[in-house]
């Protein structure tokens, strides 16, 4: 099967994606800002340059977009109908790389959030946020002392 778009349309759509500021990750940095939380952006110290992380919490939060992450049973996870080899194996391997990442974290000692796109739809937003003010301040035990 043959791409609907010709290859300047498909190259212009690509260049549009971010990985960073992304919708979802903004409304999550405006929540905890709001909440007095401050943090740091893509801390390119530790493994994965976490979307968010909150030092004083030991917490790493990651904005997972469905469909570049293999939202397994997500209905924004779809396999595109042309490319579809190479779109699979691209995903499989953001996956691996997902697990590697959050593996080395928390063997250092931290936790792990992670937030799917599909949890900031507005229908769910406010139960989410929620959510993840519970769990940022669930207390921290380090393991490694």
């Amino acid at each position: 099967m043959t791409d609907v778009h010709t290859a300047i349309t498909r190259s212009y759509n690509m260049s549009r994606i971010r990985s960073k500021d992304t919708k979802p990750e903004m409304l999550v940095r405006k929540f905890l800002f709001s909440k007095g939380f401050r943090y740091r952006l893509h801390d390119k110290r530790l493994p994965g340059k976490p979307d968010i992380v909150l030092p004083k919490y030991h917490v790493v939060i990651f904005v997972h977009g469905c469909f570049w992450h293999g939202h397994e049973g997500c209905r924004y996870f779809v396999i595109p109908k042309t490319k579809t080899d190479w779109w699979v194996n691209k995903i499989n391997n953001t996956i691996a790389n997902d697990r590697k990442v959050i593996s080395n974290l928390s063997d250092s000692g931290w936790r792990i959030i992670e937030l799917w796109e599909c949890s900031l739809k507005p229908q769910i937003l406010a139960q989410t946020l929620q959510n993840l003010l519970i769990e940022i301040k669930r207390p921290y035990i380090n393991k490694k002392t």
